[in-house]
């Protein structure tokens, strides 16, 4: 195997990470409520980050495998509120461009997940309507943490639009899904706590880490080891690095609704993983 080939990685990862999710046991109303997490999500480039696939899987493995997810990326913003194809097996979106075809080529197929389309639209009762597409299927916010979080594909998965980035609204959508935690979903909000593309240099793709990242990555772990939400709900006017950490909000601001679907939104909150990645923050963390 060739080492340097794009998800060599990934393929070295996989048959103990099958095997190991084989094993997991499954939630039961007697664990109650699943924990809500944020995740700093990748793209491809997490097919050729053992040490990151490490960490993800490991954290999947900490918690019973949920009944089934319910996942909010950065990368499907639409209102009014949506859901994907409840159907199993519905084809991926591979929305990223530049990358080599064998990403372009990966599956993940998920059974179906009409009952979790149920629960989520029983949460919305004076909502006319969460439209439920047909056809379109998990984008690579979503895909592309959980093929490595739980590679069998054995967890129903429906994917959530995010409406707003209004931090209350989001905030508020967490907490009218927070119910389902103790139905045995998982709420993931997926994006990147630092997501400065346009500002990478060559340096920090080479490990050294901008100002601009640190910065924004220390400001966000500080104010959620304190549980203060309203700082972080006013990070546009309090956050250092910006605009250079998030030129656009999209992979931030699904953190409120991890946070809003927290049993207490303002309670200090666990980071589960640390560390940078071509210089941004992947940060991640879990609520009770």
């Amino acid at each position: 195997m060739d080492p340097t080939a794009p998800g060599a990685a990934f393929d070295a990862f996989l048959p103990g990470a099958l095997a190991t999710s084989r094993a997991q046991r499954p939630w039961t109303p007697q664990d109650g409520a699943l924990p809500a997490l944020y995740l700093s999500h990748g793209a491809p480039p997490l097919f050729d980050d053992g040490d990151w696939m490490d960490q993800l899987h490991a954290w999947a493995r900490r918690m019973p495998k949920p009944k089934s997810i319910l996942i909010i990326s950065a990368h499907w913003e639409s209102a009014p509120l949506s859901l994907t194809s409840p159907f199993a097996n519905t084809p991926l979106v591979y929305d990223f461009g530049g990358f080599a075809r064998r990403y372009f080529e990966m599956q993940y197929g998920t059974p179906d997940a009409s009952e979790l389309g149920r629960l989520v639209a029983s949460v919305f009762p004076d909502v006319e309507t969460v439209h439920q597409h047909q056809s379109r299927g998990l984008d690579h916010g979503a895909w592309v943490p959980l093929k490595v979080m739980y590679p069998l594909g054995d967890v129903p998965v429906l994917q959530l639009s995010i409406p707003t980035h209004d931090p209350a609204k989001l905030l508020d959508l967490g907490r009218r899904l927070r119910p389902l935690r103790e139905e045995g979903v998982m709420i993931i909000g997926s994006g990147f706590m630092t997501h400065g593309l346009p500002f990478l240099t060559r340096d920090a793709m080479m490990g050294k880490i901008p100002g601009w990242s640190a910065d924004f990555d220390a400001w966000a772990q500080d104010a959620l080891a304190r549980g203060d939400v309203d700082t972080l709900m006013n990070y546009l006017k309090r956050a250092p690095g910006l605009p250079y950490s998030h030129p656009t909000v999209e992979h931030f601001v699904p953190a409120f609704i991890t946070l809003g679907a927290a049993s207490n939104p303002e309670a200090p909150v666990t980071t589960t993983i640390e560390g940078y990645m071509w210089g941004l923050s992947k940060r991640s963390f879990q609520v009770a």
